[in-house]
């Protein structure tokens, strides 16, 4: 058996605790381009503390927003039980929105502007067949016309919360009335034509900004590694010039 990892020293977490408030302050606010050293002078810390504690920025992402998304996965596991399947589709969809209004790094980060992380991957592996039965049990009903997909779900939630990141800062509320709109439109949608394939679910929630074949995409991978691991040298490079009692190589990091 391999022994537990020993709990950080108290003024280590107390450190963990901070950055992560901090973060969590930070990209709720600017969403999730607030670099590490943002986020360490916010915090009045030094970068080699926000290292030690998140070597890779997934691993903070995951602290920051796992127990969010875990929410969001309980209100498509609550939605799917409705009796009534399009109320529990539109329930879910309002609920889902909520949840990201009040972070606009968490809204980024489901709808993958960045770089998904392997959370994020799993949680719409977990949400997806919910919503595809509750969008099946729906159209037996005839309150969605056929051909109605997921993708089409996920197109609307990409395209309101588009228009939330767009209206935060004048009109928070404006993606309520957004919604209503996506979703009235569905329900009177002429979807006869062929429906997109559920690989389109995986492009809508790619990042935008990123042009190119996923091989593509791919193969600039490398480049983001580099650029963290030019920013890991350049810290280490700091923390040599340091003196030993500096409180970046001590009790802020330890």
């Amino acid at each position: 058996m391999v022994d537990p990892a020993p709990p950080l020293r108290r003024d280590a977490e107390r450190n963990r605790r901070l950055l992560l408030r901090t973060a969590y302050e930070r990209m709720a606010v600017e969403g999730l381009d607030v670099s590490y050293e943002d986020i360490a002078r916010a915090a009045g810390t030094g970068m080699g503390t926000v290292y030690r504690r998140f070597p890779q920025r997934q691993d903070l992402l995951d602290a920051l927003f796992g127990e969010h998304i875990d929410t969001v996965i309980g209100f498509a596991e609550q939605a799917w039980r409705y009796e009534d399947a399009w109320a529990g589709l539109c329930w879910f969809l309002e609920r889902q929105l909520e949840v990201e209004s009040g972070s606009r790094g968490l809204g980024e980060l489901l709808r993958s502007r960045h770089q998904a992380t392997e959370l994020v991957r799993r949680a719409h592996e977990r949400m997806t067949p919910l919503v595809a039965d509750l969008i099946d049990r729906a159209v037996r009903a005839g309150r969605l016309p056929a051909g109605a997909t997921p993708a089409d779900f996920a197109a609307v939630h990409v395209m309101v919360g588009s228009v939330m990141d767009a209206s935060r800062a004048v009109d928070p509320r404006l993606w309520r009335r957004a919604l209503r709109i996506a979703l009235a439109g569905m329900r009177h949608a002429d979807l006869s034509d062929d429906p997109p394939d559920e690989a389109v679910i995986g492009h809508l929630y790619n990042d935008p900004r990123d042009e190119g074949t996923a091989h593509d995409r791919t193969a600039r991978r490398p480049d983001r590694r580099s650029q963290h691991q030019g920013d890991l040298l350049r810290d280490h490079a700091h923390a040599r010039r340091l003196p030993a009692d500096h409180p970046d190589l001590g009790g802020h990091g330890r």
